[in-house]
């Protein structure tokens, strides 16, 4: 089965979304533990910029090792250039710039309700710009259904305290990035192999982020040993085959259609942070999966003109 086959058949698209949004999930609660194993406080800037820069450029360079292994691709070409460019710009540095500094401004469930507007972000763009995808009634329904889902499974107790401090103001900033990232990617794509994209575009964005960290922090200012490796490796790992992942989903699908599925990420990440920091599991997060599932099967039943 080709590529595209595989990634715009519906059970592809479930399968590959799903993965991204797992991944990108456990990310949540490893960046957590690896916070505290490199000892890393929560208004130290450069070190976590630092860190973020460590693990996108590994991650880009795991990729690039295994695509021109696989390809035979090292370098893109002078005109893909510019694209990857801007979505390393974008998808990488941007994001991770103000998400970085808007979640130790802020608090986790409001990162973690924040992080899923990108969602709506990336629908509201892909409106404008594609004329085959745009904003209906039922798929205005599902994000709203969708992002319920996402504010329930981050209440305590029943109880919600939204306010917008610099921090939460940051974090938009941030998915909007993520959602402009994904929409050049998805443009990227037609021209630039996705390994060869996905692949740069974190080494560059990577690159970019570790030189903030240098320039406050030093080179490694990190205590190091066996564990702190393995956290590091896979949180590269994650990077790596997330990205990959989502941007061949956004390359072959409708941006409308796929992007619903991003409201899994904070779900996952609440689930996986039961289990991984020992965190309470609120009942309301069996109730919040339901209606996130709920959007994105009514924002795929959306009928094709």
């Amino acid at each position: 089965m080709s590529a595209q086959k595989f990634f715009t058949h519906p059970a592809g698209v479930l399968a590959s979304a799903i993965a991204a949004t797992f991944l990108w999930g456990s990310a949540i609660p490893v960046v957590k533990k690896s916070y505290e194993h490199f000892g890393i406080a929560s208004g130290e800037f450069g070190k976590q910029m630092l860190f973020a820069g460590y693990r996108f450029f590994l991650a880009g360079l795991l990729l690039w090792l295994v695509f021109y292994l696989w390809k035979g691709i090292a370098l893109p070409k002078r005109e893909e250039l510019l694209p990857v460019i801007k979505v390393g710009l974008f998808q990488t540095f941007l994001q991770y710039v103000f998400f970085y500094i808007g979640l130790s401004l802020s608090t986790g469930v409001q990162g973690s309700i924040i992080a899923g507007t990108t969602t709506f972000f990336q629908i509201i763009f892909a409106h404008f710009i594609y004329l085959d995808d745009r904003l209906s009634v039922r798929k205005f329904l599902g994000m709203v259904i969708g992002f319920t889902g996402v504010v329930l499974a981050n209440m305590n107790s029943g109880k919600l305290d939204i306010h917008f401090s610099t921090g939460e103001w940051l974090l938009i900033v941030a998915m909007i990035a993520s959602a402009l990232g994904n929409i050049l990617a998805k443009q990227a794509s037609v021209k630039v192999a996705v390994g060869v994209l996905t692949s740069w575009q974190m080494m560059m964005g990577g690159a970019g982020l570790a030189l903030i960290g240098i320039s406050l922090e030093g080179v490694f200012p990190f205590r190091f040993d066996w564990v702190a490796g393995l956290l590091l490796l896979y949180l590269s790992f994650v990077s790596a085959t997330g990205f990959f992942i989502w941007n061949n989903v956004m390359k072959y699908n409708p941006v409308g259609k796929v992007s619903m599925y991003l409201f899994l990420v904070p779900v996952f990440g609440v689930l996986l942070s039961t289990i991984l920091l020992n965190e309470t599991l609120q009942g309301m997060v069996l109730v919040s999966l339901c209606l996130v599932a709920a959007g994105i099967i009514i924002v795929n039943r959306e009928k094709q003109a």
